[in-house]
């Protein structure tokens, strides 16, 4: 059973309901099922539903009831994992992962962490950076940056990662506006220490300050 967005709350509800008699289901999303996908809306309607639910392991149990399905939460790549392996090694140090999407998170509150994370040095991630009807807020957040990074701060673009379309782009925060972003895209903008080499972006973990490397 497919659908499409927007239409999550439908499909999670559809798999709550066919699992309660019994039914084996799957859940199916791209990336990893607890980093902005299904697995959490699937426990909130349980929750709402008054209904229980029984994990995967030692320590939860055997019974089985039409009000406590079992689930199991598999873990998969998520978009920041395949993007930076696809860059180089842009997350070795401390990362903020950032939704622009304002369908179901006020834009205030976004521009509030793109602001605390820039301050605070993060390499930032960017998921859902543009879309047909938010053409703007990559912009947005770029100039909130570029207020605490200079303009040839690395960064890096990932369009479908490891599918037959993928594209790998590495600008820097000057003139990233000027590259080809969607909601296929993922951006992986670089720290202070962060730099580019052979292609590459990375970002350093620190070794050189107390080793010799």
């Amino acid at each position: 059973m497919s659908s499409g967005m927007r239409q999550e709350v439908d499909r999670c509800s559809k798999a709550v309901e066919l699992a309660r008699p019994g039914k084996k289901v799957a859940v199916i999303c791209s990336g990893d099922p607890g980093i902005y996908a299904m697995a959490g809306l699937v426990f909130e309607i349980l929750k709402n539903q008054g209904a229980g639910c029984r994990g995967q392991g030692a320590g939860h149990g055997t019974r089985n009831t039409d009000r406590m399905p079992a689930i199991e939460v598999v873990p998969g790549i998520p978009a920041l994992g395949s993007c930076a392996a696809r860059l180089g090694a842009p997350l070795m140090h401390d990362f903020a992962s950032i939704s622009l999407s304002d369908l179901l998170t006020p834009w205030e509150l976004i521009e509030k962490r793109i602001e605390a994370a820039a301050s605070a040095d993060f390499v930032i991630i960017i998921y859902n950076p543009k879309s047909k009807g938010r053409k703007e807020h990559i912009n947005k957040a770029r100039d909130i940056i570029l207020r605490f990074r200079p303009p040839q701060t690395p960064v890096g673009i990932v369009r479908s990662a490891m599918r037959d379309e993928e594209k790998i782009t590495i600008t820097d925060l000057g003139n990233m506006s000027g590259h080809k972003i969607d909601m296929q895209s993922t951006v992986i903008i670089g720290n202070s220490q962060t730099f580019t080499w052979n292609n590459r972006m990375v970002t350093p973990r620190g070794y050189t300050g107390k080793y010799k490397i």
